[in-house]
Order: structure tokens, then C-alpha cells, then sequence
């Protein structure tokens, strides 16, 4: 999900001295360590990739940073959003700056032997080709979205590029990849199931729940993991952790009048969606504590690995 982007951060400071000042990007850190810690002890070879906020791996923000090592070896990946195009809509060109800004992060971690997932959106056929070509002269692997609800698999290019028909049973074998979280144009889970096995997309973002709120079954996903020319996908599960849905099977009916102290305002961008105090005990329960938590659903359910967004919420308090 699309966050405005802090070139510069902030210092941030306590408005109060005897108030201790939140280290909003370590919190974060944190929080994604946790959420691999937790996982790994249940499946040795969950993988956690953590979407933008791509500043977290050096200690001070900085491109040319000291890495922050735990929190680079907690994580397998880096997804990364209008990295080329989207910025500012869908095929709207991402500004110089902005591309030049991510890359020095991104190729870093690249070089830490991450693989980075860089999702674009725009569906003119130009643009598509120009997207997926510079994220291959990077070293990255990209991924035209038609629109920024990612509800559609794209109807173009119509041959696949870097399709493969060989089991897919780490990142190291990814080519290419599919992001389809949104359920909205699928009438059905076997509409969805069958739209997406149709296809040879090496890994699938998807997420945990259809429209319905009903999570896919450990069934469902052995189905959904091979491909259309016989290989097999690897299939990671979306997971909100900077802020909370509430269309999710967490949320309580009266946090609309009386919400936890933990959760902030909502975001503008996306009804719905509220931001969160993400270092909180409370909110951070939701997402890890005990076999009802959603890490411990997307874990049970067999998916591979999970995709983590609003890593980069640090910024909105920050600014604060």
C-alpha cells in the first residue's frame, strides 16, 4: 500500500523530558523480528518479506548507512511499490529522484543476497515493457499491476517473462511473480483458485481471506501451488501490520464508537484502514498471540511465507 516517502527523516524528539521518545524504526524492527521468530518455530523455512519501508536496513536512514544486521537476517526479501511507475497513479512515472533514492537501499540489500519484488502499476503496453525491463537491469524482479486494488492477474504481456515450468521451492528459483490480494472481481473461490492456476507465475501474493472472510484452506493452496504447465509456486499470504482492517476477522464492533488506545486515525487513502501504534502489546497480540492470532492463521492455512505491508508506518509518526 502506497505511503508518502521521508527523503529526510525527522529527528524526533519528546515533547515532554520525562516522556521517553518511541524509536518508531527500531519498534518496527523489532516487530518484523518477532514476527519471523515466532513463525520459524513453526515452519523452519517461513519466509517474511517486509514491503517498502526500505530505509529500516541501515541503522540511521541512510542509503550509505551501517546495515542493521538482525533485522536483515530476519527478512528473505523486499517488496517495493512504484519503484518506476505509480508515484502518482497508475502509469504515471515515479520521479528521478524517488527511483534513484530506493535503489541505493535496494541494491544494498540486494547485495545482502535479498531478492527485491518490485511491484509497478500501470497497464499501458509500453509502459508494462519499459517496467518489467528496468527491474530485470537491476537485478530485481517486477511486476506490472493494472490497477492499484491489485484485483486483476493482467491480461498483458500475454507470454510470461522468464516462464519456467520447474518446481519453485525457494526465492532463489523465483522469475517472475503474481500480486492478487484483491478478491473483488472473482465471483468465487473457485473462480479465483481456477484464474490463478491457469497461470505460470512462479510465486503468488495473495491474501489469506477471500471476499467472504473465509481463509483458505490448506486444500485451496495445494491446488493453487501448481502451476498451469505442471510446476509448483511458492504462495505467500498479505499481512497489514501498521495498521488494522476493519473487515478483518479481528476487528471488534465496538471499536468503531470506543477504539483501543492503540489505534490511531484513519487513512484517508484507504477507508477502512486505521493506522496503529504498531510497538503496543495489544496490537501486536493480534497478529502473534495464540493459535487464533492472523500469523498463526496464515501459518496453519500452509502458506510459505508472508508478505508484511505498512512496514514503512514509522513515517506517519514521525511526522507526527
Amino acid at each position: 500500500m502506497d505511503e508518502p516517502l521521508i527523503e529526510n527523516p525527522p529527528i524526533v524528539e519528546s515533547p515532554n523530558p520525562e516522556t521517553p521518545t518511541v524509536d518508531y524504526r527500531q519498534e518496527m524492527r523489532d516487530f518484523v523480528i518477532a514476527i519471523k521468530d515466532e513463525a520459524v518455530g513453526v515452519k523452519s523455512n517461513f519466509l517474511v518479506i517486509p514491503q517498502n519501508g526500505i530505509e529500516l536496513i541501515s541503522e540511521n536512514g541512510m542509503a550509505n548507512g551501517v546495515l542493521n544486521t538482525p533485522y536483515l537476517d530476519a527478512i528473505d526479501a523486499h517488496g517495493q511499490e512504484d519503484l518506476f511507475y505509480g508515484q502518482g497513479g497508475v502509469n504515471q512515472m515515479t520521479a528521478n529522484q524517488r527511483v534513484n533514492y530506493l535503489k541505493a537501499f535496494l541494491d544494498r540489500s540486494k547485495n545482502e543476497g535479498k531478492q527485491i519484488l518490485g511491484t509497478d502499476y500501470c497497464n499501458e503496453t509500453g509502459l508494462v515493457d519499459d517496467a518489467i525491463n528496468r527491474h530485470s537491469e537491476t537485478g530485481y524482479i517486477g511486476f506490472a499491476a493494472p490497477n492499484k486494488a491489485l484485483s486483476q492477474i493482467p491480461i498483458y504481456p500475454g507470454t510470461l517473462v522468464n516462464e519456467n515450468d520447474g518446481d519453485v521451492t525457494s526465492l532463489n528459483d523465483v522469475k517472475n511473480f503474481l500480486y492478487l490480494i484483491n478478491g473483488q472481481e472473482f465471483s468465487s473461490k473457485s473462480e479465483f483458485i481456477n484464474a490463478v492456476v491457469s497461470t505460470n507465475y512462479d510465486l503468488l501474493i495473495m491474501d489469506a481471506f477471500f471476499n467472504d472472510g473465509s481463509l483458505f484452506t490448506a486444500t485451496e493452496l495445494d491446488a493453487l501451488k501448481e502451476k498451469s504447465n505442471g510446476g509448483s509456486r511458492i504462495i505467500i499470504a498479505y499481512m497489514s501490520i501498521g495498521e488494522a482492517e476493519n473487515y478483518r476477522f479481528y476487528w471488534k464492533n465496538e471499536w468503531d464508537d470506543n477504539p483501543p488506545d492503540w489505534l490511531a486515525e484513519e487513512n484517508q487513502n484507504w477507508p477502512g484502514n486505521f493506522k496503529v501504534k504498531y510497538w503496543e502489546n495489544s496490537w501486536q497480540d493480534v497478529i502473534l498471540d495464540g493459535n487464533e492470532a492472523y500469523l498463526s492463521k496464515i501459518l496453519n492455512a500452509g502458506f510459505d511465507g508472508v508478505y508484511l505491508d505498512l512496514i514503512d508506518a514509522f513515517d506517519y509518526f514521525e511526522s507526527l
